[in-house]
């Protein structure tokens, strides 16, 4: 970016409020016993009377996605509501059978929360939860050459709406946000996370103002960028829109409050249509469900179901376990790695910095065979692993015991990853264990510093680094088995000897 170009931006603030749609993982739709699992069953076979809006069908509200609800409200710091309400919301798509929504508007189930992130700068932000609503997710459309057909089997699924106040102001806090609800979302065991799939979807809503506009207490006009499918795309999507509504103003032109897709191939945002409001979509409260009533019994019981969550997790093994903090959030971010953790230090320990060392090893060793094995970064794949927490703590205690050395355990882990095969039968069978006899690692060093005259020369001559050539040398010749300590002493006496 230009320095002219720079300027110019800063005069601007970027204002972003961002909606997610979460699908909930329950066994049956939100207002039927119809199963969720449409995910690769044949079109229209996940539907009955209910989810198609039949004349006489009747609505009933799944218990499972309520608790999922109220669960996620409690986590991100929310007011649960004694009554919420359910109510239509009109509007026509294709691929929504009753011609109308069941969502909650005037009446939501949780309101008024907020979720701290972390910024790449090192600081903190607060963004303030609007609101934690329930809905029912539409159809889907698939369009083949001149056709457009509709599959029903995802129409009814449960989905929870989470809505921000505008108080997200760059790409960065933007991500930091997602990647952190999504993180909650995986820990609660509401929803998959699964971006990509359609599980997890969200529509920022980005606007641009002048810091005049700002000192006023002014916003510019909004657009929502629909269905986001990815992390990444939402910080492509809300810093191109920025700049394009710079751009369009600067020009003397005038932001119009529209629906706006994005393009992945060009990077682009696109015009879809334009914005509805709140009236357009003649919200009234769903005749068929009664009100919603919760009482601070239910929620207690629910509260006390909650797991500890990220934050209280990062800092129990920063203050407990002496962790620091860099890998105490790598670990924290998966719920199934922080598990994989816990039971790893369970088996071996966490004093004198024993806690560290398994997470220096899992964040390490184990994740680069990881990475290496899938496709992407998906690290929920340990729950696949070959090497249990148990094996990962007994190959830590052969180093400790001095049975093998770090490079040979690396090679362990290596073979234990592919096969699963307990550590102390590796070692024993592949001849793995560490040389501590000084004489056998006399007799490598000797051979050595006669095969290599001159540059035992050069060494008493005063070239001192070459020390570490000799140690290498060592290594080599005992196949990086030696007691590296024992070597590095016994090559130094040798060394003045000789």
């Amino acid at each position: 970016m230009s320095t002219a170009l720079q300027e110019r931006t800063t005069q601007y603030e970027l204002v972003v409020g961002m909606e997610v749609h979460a699908q909930l993982l329950t066994r049956s739709k939100m207002f039927c016993r119809c199963a969720t699992d449409y995910a690769g069953a044949p079109p229209n076979t996940r539907v009955c009377p209910t989810c198609l809006g039949m004349p006489g069908a009747l609505p009933v509200a799944n218990r499972a996605a309520v608790e999922a609800t109220i669960k996620t409200g409690i986590a991100l710091n929310c007011t649960i509501a004694p009554t919420a309400v359910f109510a239509r919301k009109n509007y026509t798509y294709p691929d929504l059978p009753k011609g109308y929504q069941i969502s909650q508007f005037e009446l939501p189930l949780c309101e008024h929360g907020y979720l701290d992130i972390e910024l790449p700068d090192g600081s903190t932000q607060r963004i303030r939860i609007r609101r934690a609503h329930l809905e029912e997710d539409t159809g889907r459309s698939v369009h083949e050459g001149l056709f457009s057909l509709v599959d029903l089997n995802r129409a009814g699924v449960p989905l929870m709406e989470i809505v921000t106040e505008a108080d997200i102001h760059s790409a960065d806090a933007a991500y930091a946000f997602l990647t952190k609800l999504r993180t909650i979302l995986r820990y609660l065991g509401v929803n998959s996370g699964d971006m990509e799939k359609g599980a997890l979807r969200c529509e920022p809503n980005i606007s641009v103002r002048t810091l005049e506009q700002k000192a006023r207490g002014e916003y510019g006009t909004k657009v929502e960028v629909k269905n986001l499918n990815s992390f990444r795309s939402v910080r492509a999507a809300i810093a191109y829109e920025m700049q394009r509504q710079i751009d369009l103003i600067e020009r003397g032109g005038v932001v119009e409050q529209v629906n706006m897709g994005w393009d992945e191939d060009r990077q682009i945002t696109v015009l879809q249509r334009s914005k509805e409001s709140s009236h357009d979509y003649r919200y009234f409260p769903e005749p068929d469900l009664p009100p919603l009533v919760v009482d601070r019994a239910w929620v207690e019981r629910i509260a006390a179901t909650l797991p500890e969550l990220p934050d209280a997790k990062r800092t129990r093994y920063i203050e407990q376990w002496g962790l620091r903090p860099v890998e105490a959030e790598t670990l924290i971010g998966e719920a199934l790695v922080a598990r994989y953790f816990e039971e790893t230090v369970a088996a071996y320990g966490a004093e004198n910095g024993r806690a560290q060392r398994v997470a220096n090893w899992i964040t390490g060793e184990l994740f680069r065979l990881l990475y290496a094995d899938g496709e992407g970064q998906d690290l929920r794949q340990i729950a696949d692993v070959k090497v249990q927490p148990a094996q990962l703590a007994a190959l830590l205690k052969l180093v400790d015991d001095k049975v093998i050395n770090q490079n040979t355990a690396k090679k362990v882990l290596e073979m234990m990853y592919t096969g699963g095969e307990d550590p102390h039968t590796l070692v024993a069978r592949e001849g793995l264990a560490m040389v501590s006899d000084t004489s056998v690692i006399d007799d490598a060093i000797l051979a050595i510093l006669r095969s290599n005259a001159a540059e035992l020369a050069r060494y008493r001559a005063g070239e001192e680094k070459l020390f570490g050539f000799f140690m290498g040398q060592v290594m080599r010749a005992t196949k990086g088995k030696a007691d590296p300590n024992a070597a590095r002493q016994r090559l130094q006496e040798l060394l003045e000897q000789a």
